[in-house]
């Protein structure tokens, strides 16, 4: 009997997180998801035994935190947390999973980016740096790994209803709303669903960056 394929999805317990693990879980993966008390994916050599123990066929990086200010007012420990969570944490967990991948001569990284990594909200100066680093890293490895069956891709899922933008008031909800072409927010269960669909129906596809709502 084929064993199950693999998935390792960081930041598993927040609200992408989870719908990512509940659709590959209805699609009969193992799944394994990773919260923040699970494992300090900012600790690089922890982050290595835990994948030594745990490898995947498709890493899902999906961690992310928020601390949104204006430059002149955001402190450097903030700065250095929101890039520590949102772009260090995937780079470690990514380093970690793919030579290991790379030695069954196939495998499949997802980062999960931001539409702020391309046209940024005020106060958002770490986060979207932290996000468009990962659509850095997703060319590069993409480049580096491809001769050995690694695919990397990123999605960019768009304003989401989480409890990451929960306190956004409905008033700029609303703005927001108003700069999609089709008048809606994606959801997490559709950005969920899309990659699944990356990674089970385009198999050559690799070194993308995928927007999923319909802001231009």
């Amino acid at each position: 009997m084929e064993s199950l394929k693999r998935v390792v999805i960081t930041g598993g317990t927040g609200g992408l997180g989870a719908a990512i693990c509940g659709r590959f879980r209805e699609s009969g993966w193992d799944v394994k998801a990773l919260g923040s008390k699970d494992l300090d994916l900012t600790d690089r050599g922890a982050v290595g035994a835990y994948f030594s123990e745990n490898p995947c066929d498709l890493l899902v990086c999906a961690a992310g935190i928020i601390r949104d200010q204006p430059l002149s007012r955001l402190g450097e420990e903030n700065w250095d947390e929101v890039l520590r969570v949102n772009y260090q944490a995937a780079a470690n967990c990514a380093m970690a999973a793919v030579p290991l991948m790379a030695q069954r001569g196939k495998g499949h990284v997802v980062f999960v980016s931001s539409y702020a990594a391309i046209r940024p909200a005020v106060g958002q100066a770490a986060y979207a740096t932290a996000k468009a680093a990962l659509l850095g890293l997703t060319k590069q490895l993409a480049s580096d790994w491809g001769g050995q069956g690694i695919r990397v891709n990123a999605v960019l899922p768009g304003f989401l209803a989480t409890p990451m933008t929960a306190a956004v008031s409905e008033k700029h909800k609303v703005v927001v709303r108003e700069q999609h072409f089709l008048g809606e927010f994606n959801t997490p269960e559709a950005a969920a669903g899309f990659i699944l669909f990356l990674e089970e129906a385009m198999p050559f596809t690799s070194g993308q960056i995928f927007q999923l709502d319909s802001r231009p």
